[in-house]
């Protein structure tokens, strides 16, 4: 893509091209990978794009591999651009040594706290480097970008969304953690990556940035899907939070409630094309 960038692998699907891309990123210090589907209408044109975020323990070939998401995103001529969950090759200690923290675990925020600070920024990885550098490269349209993604993904869109209005124009989200300083997933990340004030996490929380809010940031409305047989719902998850949040400023929101569906890729890619067509009616107005 650029002389900082390469690309390791391409695919045919749906008529579109599937890649997966390294590069060196100035803003992690570290090289980073990346994926994105070009659906078939970008031979011809800039197309709308949505950026999916992971969850805990995965990287940026979870989604494009296990979602299924190309054939709707072919047919509605969305791209999908899938970052890594986290820096990589940090070699900070501890890093590796638990699932919800460090490796695979960047809760897409700028951390402010060594050692973590000097790597761990992947709220400006995201909105200032991978964006550009994919829209420059690729026949994107850089004013209509969406966001949305999977339980810490969840948190991630549903905050970047939040905290960069002026990039995303559309946000949705899968079993996302709605209220991280609620839970002990949100807890034991902002304590490590922000500090022990707490009065510098409500920033990265997407209950307590609407909550302060005094308008609807997205009039046309917000899409959340949630499994009620979800072994993280009740600990982690708090989506009526949110949702009361968002009834408290008028904030147009749809939380679908599923009985018998799960956190995994089943649970996902049943309402993954609703969500795309969440964002590209959106992405179209």
């Amino acid at each position: 893509m650029t002389e900082k960038s390469k690309r390791l692998s391409e695919h045919r699907c749906f008529g579109g091209v599937q890649s997966f891309h390294e590069h060196a990123s100035s803003v992690i210090g570290l090289p980073m990978r990346f994926s994105v589907f070009l659906p078939p209408q970008a031979q011809h044109g800039p197309v709308p794009a949505v950026v999916y975020l992971a969850g805990l323990t995965c990287n940026e070939e979870t989604f494009m591999t296990k979602a299924g998401a190309q054939r709707v995103a072919a047919e509605l001529g969305l791209a999908l651009i899938a970052p890594d969950t986290s820096p990589r090759g940090a070699n900070i200690p501890g890093e590796d040594d638990s699932w919800d923290l460090g490796v695979g675990a960047g809760f897409y925020l700028d951390a402010t706290q060594p050692p973590w600070s000097a790597h761990y920024r992947m709220e400006t990885y995201i909105t200032g480097e991978l964006l550009p550098l994919v829209a420059s490269a690729m026949p994107l349209d850089a004013s209509r970008i969406g966001i949305f993604g999977h339980s810490m993904g969840g948190h991630g869109a549903l905050t970047l969304a939040l905290r960069h209005r002026e990039v995303f124009k559309s946000v949705s989200a899968l079993a996302p953690i709605c209220a991280p300083i609620r839970c002990p997933w949100g807890r034991k990340a902002f304590t490590a990556y922000l500090g022990s004030d707490e009065s510098a996490w409500t920033g990265h929380d997407a209950t307590a940035l609407m909550s302060a809010l005094h308008a609807a940031p997205y009039p046309g409305g917000i899409l959340l899907d949630q499994g009620l047989s979800d072994k993280f719902l009740a600990e982690q998850l708090h989506p009526h939070l949110l949702e009361a949040a968002c009834q408290k400023i008028g904030q147009p929101l749809t939380l679908r409630r599923h009985e018998g569906y799960d956190h995994g890729y089943y649970f996902i890619s049943t309402f993954m094309a609703d969500h795309l067509q969440h964002h590209a009616t959106q992405l179209a107005a």
